[in-house]
């Protein structure tokens, strides 16, 4: 294919290898790519906080999209520029349904740089998960939980998560976008959010055609971002739902598949 104007990268499971670090070959080929012109953008479910460390170490700068298109970032000027958020009411809502349906299910919730979560989530953490975030709202702080939300994560560690997911599409209807994170959480956010959303609207900005933009993804929250990219790429271990779309398949995260495909695009 013709040099792409616009690449967007997902992180975890993609760029990302297993350790969460990025490789050395990956981050030199993002920088011949960004030294060519052609835009970067990451494309990620994480918060700005741990995204601009990790877009940081691959070469990445410019606008992130984060919480999987509610929020969009300023690498370089460590500013969020857009946010999309979930109004406060329809989070309760969706909270007391799940409760109701899943009583042991425990909540998260993001705020442009910010996280808050209730005593019950606090208590599920343990050594292989994320440290607390630095600067998070107490547990259940009552201003917290008043606010409108980035995302709300969902927590069942008993459940089949596919099935919560299916429960919080039914209850949130219109009212709210559903999807997952990884192996771990239902995230939710206002209605509309989403990668391939975020990614379509800064094309537009940047008066790039969407057959000039190539997007690399694994998971569910990238399926419609591979699909509507000029050029999908799919990881080799990347969800049968991202697999079904893509263009390309290419090497997995843990043997440079971004690195390789940007490679051949600058021949």
């Amino acid at each position: 294919m013709a040099l792409p104007r616009l690449v967007a990268i997902d992180l975890d499971g993609t760029l990302l290898r297993s350790d969460h670090t990025v490789s050395a070959r990956s981050r030199a080929a993002i920088v011949a790519v960004r030294s060519a012109g052609i835009e970067v953008v990451v494309a990620t479910a994480r918060s700005p906080r741990s995204a601009r460390g990790l877009a940081a170490e691959a070469g990445i700068g410019g606008l992130a999209i984060c919480a999987n298109g509610a929020t969009v970032y300023d690498l370089d000027a460590d500013r969020v520029v857009a946010h999309t958020p979930l109004p406060a009411a329809t989070a309760h809502r969706l909270v007391a349904g799940l409760r109701g349906r899943f009583p042991e299910i425990v909540f998260g919730w993001e705020y442009e740089l910010r996280f808050g979560s209730e005593p019950a989530y606090e208590a599920q953490r343990n050594a292989d998960w994320w440290p607390r975030p630095e600067g998070s709202y107490a547990p259940c702080d009552p201003l917290a939980w008043t606010l409108p939300m980035t995302k709300l994560l969902a927590r069942l560690p008993s459940a089949d998560l596919e099935q919560v997911l299916a429960v919080t599409a039914e209850l949130a209807g219109p009212d709210a976008s559903t999807t997952l994170a990884g192996d771990a959480f239902v995230e939710v956010a206002a209605p509309g959010v989403s990668k391939d959303g975020a990614l379509a609207q800064l094309a537009a900005d940047m008066d790039v055609d969407r057959h000039e933009v190539v997007a690399f993804g694994d998971h569910l929250t990238d399926a419609a971002m591979v699909a509507w990219a000029g050029h999908g790429v799919a990881v080799a271990n990347a969800h049968p739902a991202v697999l079904a779309v893509a263009d390309e398949v290419a090497a997995s995260n843990d043997d440079d598949g971004v690195a390789i495909v940007l490679e051949r695009l600058l021949g």
